[in-house]
């Protein structure tokens, strides 16, 4: 992005601070024992191509300012995309009136001094891109160019986009803590579509980049684009069985996905997790070593401190199979007697660490399976941990691809699954708040015909 929006986003950090400062001033004149405010800014545009032509091209310019206050343990919320000083304090009176007829809670309140950041490190979040749209939709229509050419079975799109966007975050409380940093996110997609013998199949390629510089060329993502789609083609029916299952990467993330939700501070305090009581316990299978990263340069999702100021910090989430720690943020700390671990707001880069094996390693140790492609649905019970959705993928036979295999469903127990699993990846999928390669489990009911 030019060099303009660097400069009104530094500016921006000026007049954002500022309006933090004003709410938490007439937050204290108008009564409240406690309140905090976080301001935004973004900007950015979005470009996509359809069938080698422009389909739209949208720019965005966001702000916005949340107030929370307390009186004593009564909480009181308001938000507002208008910065003018009347439309700011109109929000804070909005607040400080909820917060009078709010319910008393012990456990609400801002989270403790001794666990906000005290210092910001630098991150390396922020890298504008000095594209003009011209230039973003010559990248797009090189993208699905690449995917429409791969093969002549590829024979539609549904689009591919180029998009860059520039924030700044703002947060401040009456603890004293004031605390800042900006952030860029620039990303190229494709997604096409491919028929043979009356059969249709789509698929897709992405890359998502804190700098420009290190997404990959537009052609090779438009490229892989066609060649999974293409791969897709042919996918029969398989008769229901039992056989290990191998997660790829990107498809892994999301498995990994229903531990964060397990081990979130909401859902163990109302007891709605199959991980409740689970502290200590081995939950994965001893091979497995998950770590909490939040200070990776670059990282998706990276931050110096979560939502309420608390400073984040790396720990081992999970060592040798057995969970060593909960996602929580002060509110459901408190209410489970524990202290705030710098996750309000979601964790920060969890990196689950390979077990050395390449993908081909993986399918050899399989020897015969099913490769996940896609999955579909939403099948997985949170209190129970029972898991069916139904997939897509590869059947493997001696350790090799053999061909696509479709309309299936998968089922286990996450329970299981987690202790089945035989092996991680050194095909890191970086795209995301989970940097996993792929994971082998031992087995799972495979429903078919």
């Amino acid at each position: 992005m030019s060099t303009r929006t660097a400069l009104s986003l530094q500016n921006g950090a000026a007049t954002l601070q500022d309006k933090v400062n004003d709410v938490l001033r007439l937050a204290q004149q108008l009564g409240a024992s406690q309140a905090e405010a976080n301001a935004n800014f973004g900007t950015g545009f979005s470009v996509n191509v359809r069938l080698r032509e422009v389909e739209t091209l949208s720019h965005q310019r966001d702000q916005g300012l949340s107030i929370t206050v307390w009186l004593g343990h009564r909480k009181g919320s308001a938000s507002t995309s208008d910065l003018r000083p009347e439309a700011i304090e109109e929000s804070v009176r909005k607040a400080c009136a909820l917060a009078r007829y709010g319910a008393e809670d012990p456990a609400s309140g801002l989270a403790d001094v001794d666990r906000l950041a005290k210092s910001i490190p630098e991150l390396s979040l922020y890298h504008p891109w000095a594209i003009d749209p011209a230039a973003a939709i010559d990248l797009a229509t090189t993208c699905e160019a690449a995917a429409l050419d791969f093969d002549p079975r590829v024979t539609n799109s549904e689009g591919a986009s180029v998009s860059t966007s520039e924030s700044l975050r703002v947060y401040g409380n009456s603890h004293g803590f004031r605390g800042s940093y900006p952030e860029s996110d620039h990303s190229i997609s494709c997604s096409v579509v491919a028929a043979e013998d009356g059969a249709m199949e789509t698929d897709y390629e992405y890359a998502v980049a804190r700098a420009a510089a290190d997404l990959p060329s537009p052609a090779e993502i438009g490229a892989e684009a066609g060649r999974r789609t293409v791969a897709r083609l042919g996918g029969t029916k398989l008769e229901t069985c039992t056989a290990p299952v191998l997660f790829p990467a990107r498809v892994a993330r999301g498995l990994i996905g229903h531990l964060l939700s397990a081990i979130s501070g909401g859902a163990l305090y109302r007891k709605s997790s199959f991980l409740v009581d689970a502290l200590g316990k081995p939950v994965f299978a001893s091979r497995v070593t998950i770590d909490e990263q939040p200070h990776l340069l670059k990282a998706l999702a990276s931050a110096p401190f979560d939502n309420e100021g608390v400073a984040t910090s790396e720990r081992r989430l999970v060592d040798a199979g057995v969970l060593g720690g909960y996602l929580l943020g002060s509110y459901y700390a408190r209410k489970l007697g524990m202290q705030s671990t710098g996750n309000s707001g979601g964790a920060h880069n969890l990196v689950v660490h390979s077990t050395g094996e390449t993908f081909a390693d993986l399918l050899k140790t399989m020897h015969r399976g099913l490769v996940i492609a896609d999955l579909m649905g939403s099948g997985v019970n949170p209190v129970t941990g029972d898991y069916s959705r139904g997939a897509s993928g590869f059947w493997v036979e001696n350790g090799r691809i053999q061909h696509p295999v479709t309309e299936i469903t998968i089922a286990g127990n996450l329970k299981d699954m987690f202790l089945g699993i035989q092996g991680i990846g050194t095909d890191v999928d970086r795209r995301g708040a989970v940097l996993t390669g792929s994971i082998l489990l031992e087995q799972m009911a495979i429903g078919g015909s």
